[in-house]
């Protein structure tokens, strides 16, 4: 017979008023006392057999005995009060568990508290579990990108990178410059700063798209594209083809760049003037008072805008956007 024969290890087994010996398999009122006859003490016997260092070994009467017996020395005895009091404030004040988890660290858990353990996890749906480790591990971001932020000087780190990244520096060197390792903001900004992570991106894809411009804005005096079309197309009103002439870039490029930095593209008096020329040598060609009229005439006679843009020479884009279908 082994000794897990007579109780399970990592359970201690009661019956009422008596617990069951894990070495010998006979019942006692109190197996603490019961242990001198093995010549075992307390500590080893409870890591022996799994058993949690708060598992009861004695019955319910003598723990209530005990119990009793506590609360009149405590009442009559000045140095019983006074550890009970001392130990009392200890758990209060949470030392009591800093002390426990420092002695319990780096030793096995005993078999009892594994148990324990299991059947919390296995009443817990891993639904549940995953979005507590998640959690966790979000917490764990925040307090490391709190304290890099604060050793630095800065409210918190979307306050450092935006301060950094808008002197030049990429997030590899942040990283580097704050002790951590180089991808952690490049893995980590969208979850400890999402603001400032769009920003970013935002800001990194309007360098690239600004790239192709540089080199030509560069022999013009200018440094950046902003500044460039604020020049061109606001202060000079320059079209936006004489722009793409200009740079040697498409007018689809001028136009997003044009949007891309906050600024309406504007049609300048001297395209304006160009178009009204054009519709009224249309108009004057088919002897008309306006284009409108000529357009109002060819639809009625039953001609399509294709038949139409042939006769007159023009886009079908253009006819249609005379006649107002196209803005």
């Amino acid at each position: 017979m082994t000794l897990a024969d007579h109780a399970p290890i990592g359970s201690v087994v009661h019956d009422g008023d008596r617990v069951l010996c894990h070495l010998c398999g006979h019942w006692f009122r109190s197996v603490l006392a019961h242990l001198r006859a093995h010549g075992v003490d307390e500590p080893a016997y409870r890591r022996e057999f799994g058993l949690e260092r708060n598992a009861p070994l004695e019955g319910e009467t003598t723990r209530r005995l005990r119990a009793d017996s506590l609360r009149r020395r405590r009442a009559s005895d000045p140095v019983v009060r006074a550890w009970c009091e001392e130990g009392q404030e200890r758990a209060r004040s949470g030392a009591l568990t800093e002390a426990a988890a420092r002695a319990a660290r780096g030793r096995r858990h005993p078999e009892q508290r594994r148990a324990k353990t299991l059947r919390a996890l296995a009443a817990i749906s891993p639904e549940a579990r995953n979005a507590a480790i998640r959690r966790r591990a979000f917490d764990r971001l925040r307090m490391a990108a709190a304290e890099v932020a604060a050793e630095l000087g800065f409210p918190d780190i979307g306050a450092l990178v935006t301060d950094r990244v808008l002197a030049g520096r990429s997030l590899a060197a942040i990283s580097r410059e704050a002790g951590l390792h180089k991808d952690w903001l490049s893995r980590h900004l969208a979850t400890v700063a999402p603001d400032t992570a769009v920003a970013i991106a935002s800001r990194a894809r309007v360098l690239r798209l600004d790239a192709p411009w540089l080199p030509v804005l560069a022999d013009l005096g200018f440094a950046t594209v902003p500044e460039y079309l604020r020049d061109r197309h606001l202060g000079r009103a320059r079209s936006v083809q004489a722009i793409a002439a200009e740079t040697g870039l498409s007018r689809t490029s001028v136009r997003t760049a044009l949007t891309r930095h906050g600024l309406t593209p504007v049609s300048h008096a001297a395209a304006r003037r160009g178009l009204r020329d054009r519709a009224d040598a249309v108009a004057t060609r088919f002897g008309f008072a306006d284009v409108t009229e000529y357009l109002a005439d060819r639809r009625a006679a039953g001609l399509s805008w294709k038949a139409i843009a042939a006769e007159c020479g023009q886009s079908q884009s253009w006819v249609r956007r005379r006649a107002g279908l196209i803005r």
